[in-house]
């Protein structure tokens, strides 16, 4: 028996209901971002408060962004099974946000074992070449974390064609540049903006639509 063929009217028309059902079986409740997006900020207005008031907090408020990762756990197993369909693209995406997550690892493992090993030789050129203006190995470090907080935001926008939050990766990075010439504490300003702009709010309106989609399939 010989197979139908199809004709390139069909053709377009089978693949647009292809696209329409990855569409409609993809599953995106906001939540993950509204999360991250909320704890960056916030422990960054409070990092900035800390500083600039000189306050002297019992823990260290960057603690609730390793506790985010308990919630976050439980997010993303519930999405995985409210989602129908899995998208040609899921695997990727899956992909950059665990390189994100080793790269800010990476990023903190500098931080607290590469520059206790790094700053006692660049306090030692100083003294000896009278140099003061040598930075420390930590100068930059919201440069770093903010550039690794972008990479998978945009990646993420462009693959969803979600350009809000495209343009908050973006952000990211130009706060990278902008801290490279800012003081530490508005370090931690720029970072809770770009946290807000690349996170909070697409998750916010994330959550919107999926909400108003949700009950539209009630109606």
């Amino acid at each position: 028996m010989e197979e139908k063929q199809l004709t390139e009217q069909e053709s377009l028309q089978l693949i647009q209901q292809m696209i329409s059902r990855a569409k409609n079986n993809f599953v995106d409740t906001g939540i993950g971002p509204i999360l991250w997006g909320a704890v960056i900020s916030f422990c960054s207005i409070v990092q900035f408060l800390i500083i600039h008031f000189q306050w002297h907090l019992p823990f260290d408020v960057w603690i609730l962004a390793l506790a985010a990762i308990i919630p976050q756990i439980f997010i993303s197993v519930r999405e995985r099974r409210e989602r129908k369909a899995k998208g040609w693209d899921d695997d990727i995406m899956s992909y950059v946000w665990l390189c994100f997550g080793i790269g800010v690892f990476i990023v903190n493992f500098l931080n607290n074992v590469a520059a206790d090993a790094v700053n006692p030789l660049l306090n030692d050129y100083r003294e000896i070449t009278g140099k003061e203006n040598i930075p420390n190995f930590w100068t930059y470090g919201s440069s770093y974390l903010l550039f690794v907080y972008g990479y998978p935001t945009i990646v993420t926008g462009a693959a969803r064609k979600f350009k809000l939050m495209t343009v908050g990766g973006i952000v990211c990075w130009v706060s990278a540049l902008i801290s490279a010439f800012t003081i530490t504490k508005f370090d931690f300003l720029l970072m809770a903006v770009s946290a807000a702009l690349a996170w909070l709010i697409p998750g916010i309106v994330l959550r919107s639509n999926y909400l108003k989609g949700k009950n539209e399939q009630h109606v």
